[in-house]
């Protein structure tokens, strides 16, 4: 089976903003066609740019149902140190991304990243680093970085449904898929030592990761459940979760490896 690896991820890039406009379209009809989608506290979306979005990551087709909730043109940071299969990478090719090496961060990524938020533009990323499919992971500090550098705020999204969406398709079934989105929040203006600078981002990422576990349903929010800052947001987003009877939690320990696509 045809594997694209990093020599071609690494050379995609976002595709002029009117095409990404038309394919908000197609992701309109397409995620219509295949699932029952449900999407609250789209007011809570800033009128304009520039803006960093963070999402979860349980699903290889969150980026469908992603744009399919924003609706707008969307700037993904996506991985490019990986291997996909063909049947996953038509849609890289069509939409395009900036690709980010995660063992090397390269500062042409942060350069393009920055761009896009100058431009007024939005940034998507998923800040846990790759697909989790079970549970809410830990964050990197990618999109807290370049928020603050890009002095744009945060707007955290939780997605849920979509990795039971095609294979319920072939079944003749309408899967559910929630999109949560919530309060922005930041930037922050983060100074000190290199030390003092790390210790900053770690708190705000950890802030970023209940923001967006308080859009998720019980069972779904990994180690931030116990966090009353969850029950926090909650309130002040006006949003709770549905939950997902058919879903059963795993433990962290029984999660499967996360596949690093997007």
């Amino acid at each position: 089976m045809k594997k694209f690896g990093p020599e071609f991820l690494s050379s995609l890039s976002p595709k002029p903003h009117i095409i990404r406009y038309l394919l908000t379209y197609v992701a309109l009809f397409l995620g219509s066609g295949i699932a029952r989608v449900s999407v609250r506290g789209k007011y809570h979306l800033p009128k304009k740019g520039p803006y960093v979005i963070a999402s979860n990551h349980f699903s290889d087709y969150d980026p469908l149902f992603f744009s399919y909730g924003i609706q707008k043109p969307i700037n993904f940071i996506a991985a490019s140190d990986q291997e996909l299969d063909w049947w996953l990478v038509w849609a890289p090719i069509i939409y395009g991304w900036i690709p980010v090496d995660r063992q090397n961060l390269s500062p042409s990524t942060i350069k393009r990243s920055l761009e896009v938020l100058r431009r007024g533009e939005l940034l998507g990323i998923f800040p846990d680093g790759g697909v989790s499919y079970n549970l809410l992971s830990q964050p990197k500090n990618g999109a807290v970085y370049l928020s603050t550098l890009g002095k744009a705020p945060i707007v955290p999204i939780g997605i849920y449904g979509a990795e039971r969406a095609w294979e319920g398709m072939f079944k003749g079934i309408r899967s559910r898929i929630c999109i949560n989105i919530g309060k922005p929040f930041g930037p922050f203006n983060i100074k000190g030592n290199k030390g003092q600078k790390v210790k900053a981002l770690n708190a705000v990422g950890n802030e970023m990761m209940c923001r967006i576990a308080a859009l998720l349903p019980p069972g779904r929010q990994g180690s931030f459940s116990d966090s009353a800052e969850v029950i926090k947001y909650q309130k002040e987003n006006l949003i709770k979760p549905k939950p997902q009877p058919y879903f059963k939690a795993l433990s962290e320990e029984q999660t499967l490896p996360a596949r690093r696509v997007l």
